[in-house]
């Protein structure tokens, strides 16, 4: 599928491909299509392709003063199973022709949206450089709320920890471990990709101070979100570590319990199964009372047990 938009009277209209700004484009999209883009737009086929390559690392390429800048984004993942992460990335991809700008995804982003709706502030796509620099802004913004997001969700899980041992809630801890992955590594290749364009000065924003303080914030925020991603991390990997622990030292709890259960039990036992032998010189075999005696003295040997055990176990 194919958008062309334009900015007008502070509202974002679509228009016709002559008149458009900013074109918008994302799959479902067939060969076909990519090349008729590709052509109707004077752009290389390949720019097209990797936006749309899901595993598609952060980055950037020139190519007859065409641009290309690949940025991921944090998604909410849309799969209910529940082995997958909470939260993927996906590329996005911004190509900055002689005309216009165009941006390409493989799946709907809240990042696109959010321009889709016109709720970015001083949103103009004929003002290509900060469109791009607008763009890096809300995917950082969406990365932090996306951290808080999972940093909340694993706040109330742990509490749940605290009343039970459930398997789906380290099922769901382990989501989140695997969402956090998915956006550190995302961050972590933002990061570098912002500290190249402005080391190469990709986007020409040298020379204006107002869009170079606005990098500079932008490439403070993600290396803030980077941080908060390893801490959410480093904090997970520690709940997860001393949970096992609690049920590893609760497993021994039980098992000591059960063993001392069954030391005691085999007392009484043993008694009986003496009595219970064709032999004709056992003790008190004579006596009219040797049932109750035996007995008693069944339950002493145990008590005698269990004054040990509480013994040892208090040392």
């Amino acid at each position: 599928m194919i958008q062309y938009f334009q900015k007008k009277d502070n509202s974002l209209i679509e228009v016709d491909a002559e008149q458009a700004t900013w074109v918008h484009v994302y799959a479902p999209l067939d060969n076909v299509e990519l090349e008729r883009i590709s052509a109707d737009e004077n752009v290389p086929l390949d720019f097209l392709i990797d936006s749309l390559d899901i595993d598609e690392r952060s980055r950037y390429e020139k190519e007859d003063e065409i641009k290309l800048i690949v940025i991921n984004t944090p998604v909410l993942n849309q799969d209910e199973k529940e082995s997958d992460a909470l939260y993927i990335t996906a590329p996005i991809g911004v190509i900055l022709n002689h005309s216009r700008i165009i941006t390409i995804s493989s799946m709907e982003t809240p990042v696109i949206t959010k321009f889709l709706r016109n709720r970015v502030k001083n949103f103009d796509p004929k003002n290509r450089r900060l469109f791009v620099l607008q763009l890096f802004e809300q995917t950082v913004l969406q990365f932090l709320d996306g951290l808080k997001k999972l940093n909340l969700k694993r706040n109330l899980i742990e509490k749940e920890l605290y009343n039970s041992s459930r398997n789906k809630e380290l099922q769901q801890l382990l989501r989140i471990e695997k969402s956090l992955v998915y956006l550190m590594n995302s961050l972590s290749d933002n990061d570098l990709l912002n500290q190249k364009i402005r080391r190469t000065d990709f986007l020409r924003i040298r020379e204006n101070e107002v869009y170079q303080d606005l990098f500079e914030d932008i490439i403070i925020d993600n290396s803030q979100a980077l941080e908060m991603a390893n801490v959410h991390t480093n904090i997970l990997s520690g709940t997860m570590e001393a949970y096992a622990s609690i049920i590893s030292n609760n497993l021994n709890i039980v098992i000591h319990r059960l063993t001392m259960i069954t030391i005691i039990l085999m007392v009484p036992t043993l008694v009986a199964s003496f009595y219970g032998m064709n032999l004709t010189n056992l003790p008190l075999k004579d006596n009219p009372s040797a049932f109750y005696i035996i007995i008693l003295i069944s339950i002493l040997l145990g008590f005698l047990l269990i004054m040990l055990f509480r013994r040892n176990g208090g040392k």
